[in-house]
């Protein structure tokens, strides 16, 4: 038998499981008597042990997204040109370029979706503001590659349910890298100004089958050879592990592709 002189000592994590092994201890108290909760209530060790089982699992399921780098093209301030700052950066749409710029990226339509959560305790991030980028279909960069253009680039503040949401174009697989995008999380939207000031960098690896289907149609030349010469297990950044990363994805190459992650900060 395990004493427990309080309900909290219980060290569960999980709101929920808080509450129900307060009311075991509370339903044991009432059987044993006043004695029993002042001087330690006995709680069968099976209670406790479930409730362990329940926290881990918690723990395991709010794991951080693992972090990774901007990489030589974020244009968030840490390496030349600083996108955060021009007005017209927050929006859904990031396939067109803004302000004095006017390109549009071409591609198969992706919408990317992520809920951001806090690692600390699995609940939704609301107004957390994500800064997202990638490059276009020949696996070039607007700012860097592409001097003229702004386009791929975008911020957006979570809902109440820390769900963020862009429409994009599906990225090309250049030589050296797996297919991914980056993403920056900030507290907030004030924040959201440098990328020194991000709580978390990362990336979202592509899945494999979805690039196929995308790279076997036109307008992303060499992506095909290009994805086949870097395995996902190769690449620099996703070689240590993706799990985090990996989204799901439903749709297909006619109607566009939808993306879902849960990215826990």
């Amino acid at each position: 038998m395990t004493t427990i002189s309080s309900p909290d000592d219980f060290a569960a994590t999980d709101p929920v499981e808080v509450a129900m092994t307060r009311r075991r201890i509370l339903h044991a108290a009432g059987a044993l008597g006043a004695g029993a909760l002042l001087s330690g209530l006995v709680v069968d060790r099976a209670v406790a042990a479930t409730a362990k089982k329940v926290t881990k699992k918690t723990s395991a399921a709010c794991v951080p997204i693992v972090s990774e780098t901007g990489g030589p093209f974020p244009g968030d301030g840490t390496n030349g040109v600083n996108v955060l700052t021009e007005k017209g950066i927050v929006r859904r749409d990031i396939r067109p370029s803004f302000g004095s710029m006017t390109g549009v990226a071409s591609g198969v339509p992706l919408t990317i979706n992520l809920t951001v959560r806090r690692t600390s305790s699995c609940a939704a991030y609301p107004n957390a503001a994500v800064y997202i980028w990638h490059c276009d279909a020949i696996g070039q960069y607007s700012l860097y590659s592409i001097e003229t253009e702004n386009y791929l680039r975008g911020v957006q503040v979570a809902d109440a349910k820390g769900v963020v949401s862009f429409l994009t174009s599906f990225p090309g697989a250049y030589p050296g890298r797996w297919p991914h995008v980056h993403f920056e999380v900030y507290a907030d939207l004030a924040s959201a100004s440098s990328g020194r000031n991000a709580i978390k960098t990362s990336q979202l690896a592509l899945p494999e089958a979805t690039c196929k289907a995308v790279y076997a149609g036109p307008g992303y030349d060499g992506s095909a050879a290009n994805l086949a010469s870097t395995p996902l297990a190769r690449d620099s950044q996703f070689r240590d592990g993706w799990a985090t990363q990996m989204p799901t994805v439903s749709g297909d190459v006619k109607k566009g592709f939808s993306t879902n992650l849960v990215v826990n900060v």
